[in-house]
Formats: C-alpha cells, sequence, structure tokens
C-alpha cells in the first residue's frame, strides 16, 4: 500500500542529547499505528516530525511523498490532521464549536475575516454529528467539559479530509465515561474504509482502540519494537519497553496490563 510517512534513520537532538535515536519506521495508508511509551521516551516528538512542526537533527523524514527540508510544509499541512493538548490551549475560549470546527478550512485557530461557503458549514455540521457534538455546536470552546473538547478536537482534524490523521494523547486526562465514549468513536472510525491513516500516542495500553493495527514501542528515543498489534504487542516487549516485568492481558480486542509483583 502507498506509505503516508517514512523515516529512516532519523535522528533528534536538543542539548548533546539524542531525544530520537536512529529511528526507521514507514506507516502505509491503510495502517492504525499506536505510538507507546514512557514518558520522554520521544512520543510527542515523533509527532511532531509527522505533523511537519519538527525537522531531524539527520536522517531523512518523508510525509505524504514530501521530503522534509526540501518540501513548503505550509502546503504540506493543510494534509495533515492534527489534535493535541497544546493546540486546544491555543483554541479562544469564546469560540463556538461549529467555528472551532469551521476554520480548519483556512487552518486557522479563531475566526476572524475569512469567507466560508454553505458547503463548509454543512461539511463542519457532519463532521459535528459523526463525531456526537451537533447539541453542542453554538457552545463556547472554553465552557466543553475535557471529554467534549478532545472530540471537539477531533472533529476539527478530519473536518479537511486529511490524508494522515496525528493525535497526541486524546484519552488523557479523561473520567472512565468519557474514555471509552472516545474510544468507541475511535474504533469506529479506524474501521471505516475511506479513513486515512491514523497515528495515536498514548502512554497506556488500556487506550488502544480496538481495530488499530499496528503499534510502536519507544524506549528512551529508541525504537524496542514496531509491527502489527497481534505480533508486537506482547509482555516482553512491553516489560523492555517500560523497564520492569509486565503482566499483559487481552479480551475482544482491548488490552490491559500490570507490573508483575514477587511474591
Amino acid at each position: 500500500m502507498p506509505q503516508v510517512l517514512d523515516f529512516s534513520d532519523v535522528v533528534v537532538r536538543r542539548n548533546a542529547r539524542n531525544i530520537l535515536d536512529h529511528v526507521d519506521w514507514t506507516v502505509s495508508d491503510d495502517q492504525r499505528w499506536v505510538v507507546l511509551g514512557p514518558n520522554g521516551a520521544g512520543k510527542t516528538t515523533i509527532l511532531q516530525l509527522a505533523a511537519t512542526l519538527l525537522h531531524p537533527t539527520s536522517g531523512t523524514v518523508t510525509v505524504l511523498d514530501e521530503q522534509l527540508g526540501r518540501s513548503d510544509v505550509f502546503e504540506l499541512r493543510p494534509r495533515i490532521g492534527f489534535a493535541s493538548s497544546a493546540m486546544a490551549r491555543r483554541i479562544p475560549a469564546e469560540e463556538t464549536v461549529l467555528d472551532v470546527v469551521l476554520t480548519a478550512a483556512f487552518s486557522v485557530l479563531g475566526r476572524w475575516n475569512e469567507s466560508y461557503e454553505a458547503i463548509d458549514e454543512k461539511r463542519a455540521r457532519r463532521v459535528l454529528s459523526e463525531w456526537r457534538l451537533e447539541h453542542l455546536a453554538d457552545r463556547t470552546f472554553g465552557t466543553l467539559s475535557d471529554g467534549e473538547q478532545k472530540r471537539v478536537q477531533i472533529a476539527r482534524a478530519v473536518m479537511t479530509d486529511p490524508e494522515v490523521l496525528l493525535l497526541d494523547e486524546p484519552t488523557a486526562s479523561l473520567d472512565l465515561g468519557a474514555r471509552e465514549e472516545l474510544l468507541g468513536l475511535l474504533a469506529g472510525y479506524a474501521a471505516e474504509p475511506t479513513t486515512p491513516a491514523m497515528i495515536m500516542v498514548t502512554h497506556h495500553v488500556e487506550e488502544i482502540p480496538v481495530g488499530f493495527t499496528h503499534v510502536l514501542l519507544l524506549r528512551a528515543g529508541a525504537v524496542v519494537a514496531a509491527g502489527p498489534v497481534a505480533e508486537t504487542l506482547t509482555a516482553d516487549n512491553l516489560s523492555r519497553t517500560f523497564g520492569m516485568p509486565i503482566a499483559l492481558t487481552s479480551d475482544a480486542g482491548r488490552y490491559a496490563a500490570r507490573a508483575v509483583t514477587a511474591p
């Protein structure tokens, strides 16, 4: 299948330390990846490279057939859907939910003097409906719960029919009910044949949506293992990733992990 992302011997170095350490990784357009690892493993840096927000110190990153450093990232970014907590902090609190999603058409945060067509608003309302947000269209972003804000960010990210969707810890800070609702929506979205490649960062195997196909395990900026979930997400690989003995269980496509304690 066509590749949407290719990392070749990628190093990101800051203050004489490798945040990413010679990473090789490819993502095809029909794959749904979860990137898993402890704090400081390099997960968010991976997404920043994929989102063209960061360039590698060495090695090559190719996104949608465009190599970073040799392409106009401002033309490339509208083809990438990206949702993160950092982006949420930049959304004006007084912006309506409808406008938060609608302004993705111009890649701006906060509505100013842009002119939108009826088809843009129709598309925005359809996306809100798909993510169970239509009843919040006229609410302001700052009045929403964490779970609602997370879904609005994802709705904004898919508004422009991106060719790859990047999600940075979309279930972080959510309560059990909000987390399960969002994971259900993500599983349904991932199952659609027209859905683009997806890459989701998380700390917890419990947050892997059903139907995600591949996993990338990182520790200290290096790849521990990468490949299909069924083959790669193992207790041994998780133990090496998190530096402690881990027991892994699965049920109906969902996973759970815990530390193995001595008797």
